[in-house]
């Protein structure tokens, strides 16, 4: 991190978090975040879901909600960039605030809402989106929808032709009983419909399931059966969590999902019996409290094929993202192997 980002994020963090937010996103419009381009090397190039990738360091959701930032994001270093949720109607969200930052425990909360333009506006932006860059948008339910299980299959239809991957969200705590869709039935349904709305795409795309990481062992096996049943391509373990185990910020107790560095354990633990579970034969990405290369390496040795960030952002800036792509690329050449495919899973053992 050179001086220039320090100074920034230090103004940054000493307004509103989201306040904070829009201006890390106006900054990136106005070409003030310089970005080395994708980081690659023999080593870090990877295959995920029939994507080939730079490197295995993605952007998670949630940070480029409407699609904004593409082309500046995809010159940061990261392997591959999510955008969204996106929802079919322009939703405003829940009330603020609803963003809080818990320095002393390198996390964050947030209980947003699906805040985001809607589909159409996300749509012309993904149209103009750079072309060698690989790019995913996670799709959404409305918050007042009678179909929320339609909706996601709405979002893809109206998106997909601009998009490389997609992600079905049913794990943010933010939508009231939107988890309830994580349940087998439900998710078997959803995920059919989804699958359906991909398959009448010109280009039918990989299709990912992001999951929570509050969830039982018989709950983590049948989403890993209806994952199977349903020919998703990969699956994301994990968005946030309801749990406030260890925190010692004063704002703990603020209704919302986790995120950050206390998540780092909990989500890998879960990303490892779903390795198990699912044995190889459906791809994970590992997110939830990465903020180095060791941290990375640990979640593919756990039994990602990649990774994504986020919340490290708000902490240590976007020069973390080639740090992290780097770092791992040393760590993978220290231990002797020659691919990031060669080290997944190699050490899922420890976290079971």
């Amino acid at each position: 991190m050179n001086l220039l980002e320090k100074a920034g994020l230090a103004l940054l963090h000493r307004v509103d978090p989201e306040v904070a937010h829009g201006l890390s996103i106006r900054a990136l419009k106005m070409g003030l975040v310089p970005g080395p381009g994708p980081v690659t090397s023999p080593r870090l190039r990877c295959r995920l879901a029939g994507l080939d990738l730079p490197n295995p360091v993605g952007l998670a959701a949630g940070y480029d909600k409407n699609a904004e930032v593409l082309g500046p994001l995809s010159r940061c270093g990261f392997g591959f960039v999510e955008v969204g949720a996106a929802t079919p109607r322009p939703q405003p969200g829940n009330p603020k605030p609803r963003l809080f930052r818990l320095t002393g425990d390198r996390a964050a909360i947030n209980r947003f809402g699906f805040n985001n333009e809607g589909m159409e506006a996300i749509a012309s932006r993904l149209a103009r989106r750079p072309k060698e860059a690989v790019i995913g948008l996670n799709l959404g339910a409305n918050k007042d929808s009678e179909d929320r299980a339609g909706d996601f299959a709405r979002v893809l239809t109206c998106c997909g032709a601009h998009l490389d991957f997609a992600t079905v969200n049913v794990s943010s705590p933010n939508t009231e009983k939107l988890r309830d869709l994580q349940g087998k039935a439900a998710l078997s349904a959803l995920l059919t419909g989804v699958m359906a709305a991909r398959d009448a795409l010109a280009r039918p795309i990989p299709v990912f399931l992001k999951i929570a990481p509050d969830l039982s062992a018989a709950e983590l096996a049948d989403i890993a059966e209806a994952a199977r049943e349903t020919g998703v391509d990969a699956i994301i373990a994990t968005n946030t969590t309801l749990a406030r185990d260890g925190l010692t910020s004063a704002l703990r107790g603020e209704a919302g999902g986790l995120s950050g560095a206390p998540l780092f354990e909990k989500s890998t633990r879960v990303l490892a019996r779903l390795s198990a579970l699912t044995e190889g034969a459906i791809p994970l990405i590992g997110v939830g409290g990465i903020s180095s290369a060791e941290e990375a390496y640990a979640k593919i040795r756990a039994g990602a094929s990649a990774v994504q960030l986020y919340t490290a952002l708000v902490y240590q800036g976007m020069s973390l993202v080639p740090q992290i792509a780097t770092g791992l690329d040393a760590l993978l050449e220290r231990d002797g192997f020659a691919s990031v495919a060669e080290a997944v899973g190699t050490n899922r053992e420890d976290w079971l």
